[in-house]
């Protein structure tokens, strides 16, 4: 083995021998033919040397600028690229919107992006050309075709970079683009521009949901917010608020139209009457709560959607104007020309409903128009509300002073109830009703905190109280104008029973049950007064006359039952003349007058008649003398003390609101307006 394994090596070391002694050989070949290349270019120096002397100068310039113009070369490949795809969104873009609205403005913003992207590389190689010319002339190189041809490419870039400038003037393509998405948006509104129906009043909207819903569909609403997107982006906010505002005005005034509100620009003062507008502020009252809840809701939740993204300073802002422009301060004007009319009864439960239907839509203002946008809103609804709390207050406050003042008027020539009392009881039993009286004390409670005074809950309660005092203390005063003294038992009787029939009211609460009583002893006082000193003195001759014929010694008494016959009837006519026109206004009190009469005093007629009827049959007239039956008599006392009809045929008034006209006197309204 060891034998095989020398030979092996012997073998090995030859071939490697070998083969170094080959390579050794070619390398000396190598070196001969470089020496030789080496000799040959060092003969050819000298002529090379000579060659690159007649070189231009210039030649090295343009080598040494090389690196500027590469560097210009990718921006304005670019350019080119970029104002390739402009031109082909120009083309896509002469199209309407309306075909494809996403397209559409997916291309805009495109073209914005390649305008944007064409400027920027513009710019880069318009950089790069500029220190190309600024190398060539602090190296004094003139080469005018060279030149020439660059200064070219400059212009060509700068008007290239000024493409996105012209692109949004009038007439560029990306303005055009622009107004073609406003015209789209108003089309978008036009089109979509649905009136909210407002000719009917839900007697539920006082407590109806404020929130209301989105008057568009959502894709509609999505259109919209996409346009006003694209055109924020592109500076054009304020003409798309323009536009919607215009549109929305316009639907709003539209909607407005079956209430008609042309009573809103009624021309009147403080000097005119406010019961010759009480029916237009019942009016106003439910028109504001409908512009509030219904439409300027509609409008404040659309502004919300369609401006969302800008942010709530400009939805809140162009909800201002539409509301603005569509007669929110109209409504606030017309409510304070209310509060600068003349003071009348009437004016202060009208103040009262205003200040109840402020205080209901409270809240919806305070969100609706709480922002800064709506600060000349907030001004007008917080001098209304002044107005109405201190026009209340000093109509409240100046009542009893006014019912004292009617003291020295006359009272009815008829006997019945004066239309003041009739008046002042209703109205007092509306201040402390369930509608009027909490409304009342907010508002005396609201103007005490004003003057830094705590409220008094006796206030209404003693105010009601002195108005009632005056009232009584105005009954004893026209009682003593009538002369006859008769009447003015039958005024008292009338006055005492119309108290009486408080009672389960609101003010008969108020004064309590011994106040009721004593009016109903009063009322039984007067009544029994009136009888004895009206029929009681006329049917009293015919009684004590009964007796004297009645008596032995009497004689012939035929001409004395004649005379004392015919004075009862000339007495009996001119009382009863006197009295068909006295009213009686309560029935009950009237049937109960009028059967107390006959039931006391004909059957002394009768009885009369009865006894000496025969020799007034005597005579050859005896009509002359009985000139009633017993049944006639009746029938005229039974008849006494009824109502004069209105022209409706009614006999009562119908309740204070509504019909309050017919129940204030002209003396007592005219006194009250002037303080």
């Amino acid at each position: 083995m060891s034998q095989v394994d020398g030979i092996d090596n012997l073998v090995a070391s030859r071939i490697v021998l070998k083969t170094s002694l080959e390579n050794s050989r070619a390398l000396a070949s190598a070196f001969d033919s470089t020496g030789q290349r080496l000799e040959g270019m060092k003969q050819r120096l000298p002529s090379l040397e000579a060659a690159v002397r007649h070189v231009p100068r210039q030649k090295c310039t343009f080598v040494a600028i090389r690196e500027h113009i590469d560097r210009a070369i990718g921006p304005a490949a670019a350019v080119l690229k970029v104002y390739d795809i402009i031109q082909e969104l120009h083309k896509s873009l002469l199209s309407h919107p309306c075909s494809d609205l996403s397209t559409y403005l997916l291309m805009v913003k495109q073209l914005e992006e390649s305008l944007k992207f064409l400027a920027d590389n513009c710019r880069l190689a318009i950089q790069w050309l500029e220190a190309v010319l600024e190398f060539l002339e602090d190296n004094a190189v003139h080469d005018d075709l060279y030149i020439l041809n660059l200064n070219k490419s400059l212009s060509i870039l700068q008007e290239l970079q000024a493409a996105d400038k012209h692109a949004r003037l009038g007439g560029g393509i990306l303005c055009a683009a622009l107004d073609k998405l406003e015209i789209e948006f108003k089309q978008i509104l036009v089109e979509n521009c649905i009136c909210v129906v407002l000719d009917s009043f839900s007697s539920s909207i006082r407590n109806q949901a404020s929130i209301a819903p989105s008057p568009l569909p959502v894709d509609v609403i999505q259109k919209l917010q996409a346009i006003v997107e694209r055109l924020d982006a592109d500076n054009r906010l304020e003409k798309c608020i323009s536009t919607y505002v215009e549109a929305r005005c316009l639907n709003t005034m539209r909607s407005f139209q079956a209430l008609d509100l042309d009573y809103l620009n009624h021309s009147f003062n403080e000097f005119d009457d406010a019961q010759d507008v009480e029916c237009y502020v019942d009016q106003w009252c439910k028109h504001l709560q409908l512009a509030v809840k219904q439409v300027f809701e509609t409008e404040y939740k659309l502004c919300s959607d369609v401006f969302e993204k800008n942010g709530p300073e400009v939805w809140m802002d162009c909800f201002a104007k539409i509301v603005t422009q569509s007669g929110i301060l109209s409504f606030l004007r017309f409510g304070k020309k209310i509060t600068e009319c003349k003071n009348d009864p009437v004016k202060l439960m009208k103040l009262l409903d205003i200040f109840a239907m402020l205080d209901n839509l409270r809240v919806d203002f305070n969100r609706l128009f709480g922002g800064s946008a709506c600060n000349e809103i907030q001004t007008m609804t917080r001098d209304l509300l002044k107005g109405v709390v201190n026009g209340a207050c000093e109509i409240f406050w100046e009542l009893p002073i006014q019912v004292e003042l009617q003291r020295r008027s006359s009272p009815p020539l008829d006997g019945s109830v004066p239309r003041l009392v009739s008046f002042v009881t209703d109205y007092c039993n509306h201040l402390l009703g369930d509608d009027y009286r909490p409304l009342l004390t907010q508002i005396l409670t609201i103007q005490q905190s004003w003057k830094q005074e705590k409220y008094q809950e006796e206030l209404v309660t003693n105010q009601i109280y002195y108005i009632i005092k005056q009232i009584g203390l105005n009954l004893d005063a026209w009682s003593k104008a009538h002369y006859d003294l008769t009447l003015s038992y039958l005024f008292m009787t009338n006055n005492h029973c119309h108290f009486c029939r408080l009672k389960g009211t609101n003010l008969g609460g108020l004064m309590g049950d011994s106040w009721l009583k004593a009016h109903e002893q009063y009322r039984d006082y007067y009544m029994t007064l009136y009888l004895r000193e009206s029929w009681g003195k006329i049917f009293a001759s015919l009684s004590q006359e009964s007796r004297i014929l009645s008596s032995p010694t009497r004689g012939f008494v035929g001409d004395l039952v004649k005379k004392r016959l015919k004075s009862f009837n000339e007495e009996f006519d001119h009382m009863y003349q006197k009295q068909s026109s006295w009213v009686v206004p309560c029935e009950d009190l009237r049937l109960k007058m009028c059967k107390l009469v006959v039931q006391a005093y004909v059957p002394v007629y009768r009885s009369y008649l009865q006894d000496y009827g025969f020799q007034a049959e005597t005579d050859a007239s005896p009509s002359r003398h009985v000139k009633y039956t017993t049944q006639g008599l009746e029938a005229m006392l039974s008849s006494l003390f009824q109502p004069k009809l209105s022209k409706s045929g009614g006999t009562k008034h119908n309740r204070l609101i509504g019909k309050i006209k017919d129940m204030v006197t002209d003396n007592f309204r005219l006194a009250l307006m002037a303080v």
